[in-house]
């Protein structure tokens, strides 16, 4: 009897190696952005088995995603202290495996999609799914530009949650589109900042390893403009109430006022990960305001 428990599988420990391929940090936050999108289009109305499916198949999908990057980043998470205890790069999960688990979490988001939502919603995910696993991850290898092309597919999710509900793409789901990529550019560069070290090491062109910090700095701070303004446009145009102008004009102000902070900070890491952290808190300040201020 203690030999078999010792030499049986442990379940608890595979399925944990699973789940976090999958990278579940990553989808509760995109989930967060496609609720978000879902509230906005719905107005109040919630068709809330509507809402499950969708949620479901983005998080699929995205999952996919991610396990497709672990794939293809095994031999680059390497050489990162944060990433070189990967299930991939220890060789728990073999790589054919890690493609077919990441193909069947894609088959499953893409049946929960095409069967509740609608074709315009899963061709939008799809495309998404495209844009990080075969752009992103080719151009984060070759251009400081990859972090733009990451932060359009990470812009893609609130877009599949708002066109599930009007089957549509509109001013309003382009002006949402607009507001996520200018959101994740400071944040990603923040992170790539107090993530110095494990980027140069990994010889990634990131901005501020190929460029300067310097030069980050001042391209985050023009981001942040743009997603203030980004965000204006909802109220401007009439899909969202005077809150939403006001309490994103005021959080975008003041996360606006710590990226000037970085011009004169004494710890660039501790300043970064100040920015990085703020980061979140508007994010989420965000997707409420869409939820409960959609006119």
């Amino acid at each position: 009897m203690v030999m078999e428990t010792l030499t049986k599988p442990n379940l608890t420990f595979k399925l944990k190696t699973y789940v976090g391929l999958a990278k579940p940090g990553i989808i509760m936050g995109n989930v967060i952005s496609t609720a978000g999108g879902f509230a906005l289009a719905s107005k109040g109305y919630i068709d809330f088995t509507l809402f499950l499916y969708t949620l479901l198949g983005i998080s699929f999908i995205i999952a996919s995603g991610c396990v497709f990057n672990n794939y293809i980043d095994r031999d680059l998470d390497e050489k990162m202290s944060r990433t070189k205890n990967r299930a991939l790069v220890r060789g728990i999960v073999t790589p054919k495996r890690a493609l077919f688990y990441a193909t069947l979490l894609m088959v499953v988001g893409s049946f929960f999609l095409a069967l509740f939502t609608n074709f315009l919603s899963l061709s939008i995910a799809l495309f998404g799914l495209i844009v990080y696993v075969v752009l992103y991850t080719t151009m984060k290898y070759l251009s400081v530009h990859g972090t733009l092309v990451g932060s359009i597919a990470g812009a893609i999710p609130p877009v599949v949650g708002y066109t599930a509900v009007t089957n549509q793409l509109d001013l309003c789901a382009l002006i949402l589109f607009a507001i996520l990529v200018f959101w994740q550019m400071p944040h990603f560069f923040a992170i790539s900042i107090y993530r110095f070290s494990d980027f140069k090491a990994a010889s990634l062109p990131v901005l501020p390893v190929k460029k300067s910090i310097y030069s980050t700095k001042i391209q985050m701070v023009l981001y942040t403009i743009f997603f203030i303004i980004s965000c204006s446009l909802l109220t401007i145009f009439g899909f969202t109430g005077i809150t939403t102008l006001v309490v994103l004009s005021g959080f975008g102000l003041y996360w606006l006022f710590l990226c000037l902070q970085g011009f004169a900070c004494k710890s660039d890491v501790f300043w970064a990960k100040k920015v990085f952290r703020f980061s979140l808190i508007i994010v989420l300040t965000l997707c409420v305001l869409l939820a409960v201020d959609a006119k």
